[in-house]
């Protein structure tokens, strides 16, 4: 068997690790404790490596990573890795932006309860000072005030409705995201920046980049209610920090709830000498339950790009994700998943591929078909594609990439995506959507309907619908000591389609005996 050389840079949690340790095609390699010139030594042979912040992806880090195909930063941040010189060693650059979504979004609420109740320093008269004096500490009630939201994505949603359930009225700016998805959840969406600086609260909740760094400024500040709030808990230098601290001084703003700085560790910044000001060290991703979470997603992140099924999260693209909706994303994750399925049940050459959608993510068609392309060509070609060079690649070997839109919306769902492969043999297609924030799922192949997460080792097979054969099979799976994780049938006019989910690797030996039952008409084994 095939391993993949998978080195774990840096402490991650515990359950990531056993998911590399106990994933068959996986070489595990510890290496968080080991001095980092020694690590150069070990990188060497990895097909991915897994870092937090303590490890430095540098020109030295990369040279010595000769095979390296990926690279995973368990966490949000990716600072200390040199995104180009991973692009120009076509090395894919991935970090776990949502594991911490819940833990940022509560240490907000607590940042916002704060600075309304200057619970810090009514904390520190009394348990410090041993002094008791409740005239001093007149806060300020959530219920009937104005929050303006800056960028309505995992994290900003989720303050939103937090915020409603304390019934305050709630106004959201994001250029990026279909209004319906703020006013669908009873929040006000607008494109008039100003609306957001009306607000008596305001929080901020997106990526750094350059439409967003000191997006507020004197300028801004100056428009804004006297005795405003503001609250940053997602990046440093999002709010101009000269005018953050002018204006606290002034008592413009009356109180800043903020845990991300410029420039970290800011143990000796200007803020912290403000008594209208709440602070923590940029501890946005600390609670036990998210470290788990980066971790497990880290791990499976890594497996999945070392076999080429999918890259989530990729920052060094041939797209800039932080340009499109934050609903796309998933949607491309699952466009590449669909297509390194269709590749894997039937493995002839390809003749065309075509990328079919309909609803909004039908506007992004141009995107899902590069990656429906690497992953329908990751099979047969490699390493050799990548989202760079996979159309021309495809051009070079006779593979026509084509898409379509879908006007006619008659399938039940907002937004659905159909990968469709023609090859020597036939045709096979597969459709899928996205529920929620992210939940994948497999809703068709070919003309047989399913609802199928997109991971595991699944055989597919085809079979005459007629009584016996889920025992059969499942007897004979049995037989091999092969357990069984979930079994799936959909049946049609020509027949029926198991897929069946398995905690073992299926030989092709087994595949073989499948193929000989009786009522057998094709049978695959694929692993996403």
């Amino acid at each position: 068997m095939n391993k993949y050389t998978i080195v774990v840079c840096d402490h991650i949690h515990e359950d990531g690790l056993n998911i590399l340790k106990n994933t068959e095609d996986v070489n595990y390699v510890y290496a968080a404790d080991i001095d980092k010139n020694e690590l150069l030594n070990v990188i060497k042979d990895a097909d991915v490596a897994i870092t937090r912040s303590s490890t430095t992806v540098d020109e030295k880090f990369l040279n010595a990573a000769v095979n390296l195909k990926a690279i995973i930063r368990a966490g949000v941040g990716y600072d200390n890795v040199d995104m180009e010189g991973c692009s120009k060693r076509g090395i894919i650059a991935m970090n776990v932006p949502t594991a911490n979504t819940i833990a940022a979004v509560e240490l907000t609420m607590a940042h916002m309860l704060s600075c309304m109740r200057k619970f810090p320093y009514a904390h520190n008269q009394l348990k410090n000072e041993r002094i008791w004096k409740r005239e001093d500490w007149y806060g300020n009630e959530l219920f009937g005030k104005k929050l303006g939201v800056i960028g309505f994505g995992n994290i900003g949603h989720r303050v939103a409705l937090r915020a409603k359930s304390f019934e305050m009225d709630v106004v959201t700016y994001d250029p990026y995201i279909p209004s319906t998805k703020a006013t669908d959840l009873d929040v006000k969406y607008t494109t008039n920046f100003q609306d957001i600086l009306d607000c008596d609260i305001i929080t901020i909740h997106t990526p750094k980049n350059q439409e967003t760094i000191n997006i507020i400024g004197e300028e801004e500040i100056a428009k804004m209610k006297d005795g405003v709030i503001l609250i940053n808990c997602a990046r440093g230098g999002l709010y101009n920090e000269e005018a953050l601290v002018n204006n606290l001084k002034s008592g413009k703003i009356a109180m800043a709830g903020i845990d991300v700085f410029i420039k970290e560790p800011a143990i000796n910044h200007p803020l912290l000498d403000l008594q209208n000001v709440t602070v923590t060290a940029h501890l946005g991703a600390n609670t036990k339950e998210s470290q788990k979470q980066i971790a497990i997603q880290a791990a499976q992140n890594a497996i999945e790009s070392a076999r080429g099924s999918a890259y989530p999260n990729a920052l060094n693209l041939p797209i800039d994700e932080s340009k499109i909706p934050s609903f796309v994303k998933p949607y491309i994750e699952l466009t590449q998943k669909m297509a390194f399925l269709c590749a894997q049940i039937d493995k002839s050459a390809i003749r065309s591929i075509t990328v079919s959608a309909q609803g909004e993510i039908s506007e992004y068609l141009d995107s899902l078909n590069t990656f429906a392309t690497v992953g329908a060509l990751k099979i047969s070609s490699g390493d050799e594609v990548n989202y760079v060079n996979a159309k021309f690649w495809a051009e070079d070997k006779g593979i026509k990439i084509d898409s379509a839109e879908i006007s006619n919306n008659t399938s039940g769902y907002s937004n659905k995506v159909t990968v469709k492969l023609t090859t020597e043999k036939g045709t096979i297609a597969i459709s899928g959507t996205v529920f929620d924030e992210n939940v994948q799922r497999i809703v068709g192949i070919n003309n047989f309907v399913f609802d199928i997460e997109p991971k595991g080792k699944m055989v597919i097979m085809r079979n005459n619908d007629i009584p016996g054969v889920i025992g059969e099979v499942g007897k004979l799976l049995g037989d091999k000591n092969i357990n069984i994780a979930d079994f799936r049938l959909s049946r049609g006019k020509d027949g029926a389609l198991a897929v069946i989910l398995v905690d073992e690797k299926v030989c092709t030996e087994t595949l073989k005996e499948l193929n000989s039952l009786e009522a057998a008409i094709s049978v695959s084994y694929a692993e996403i």
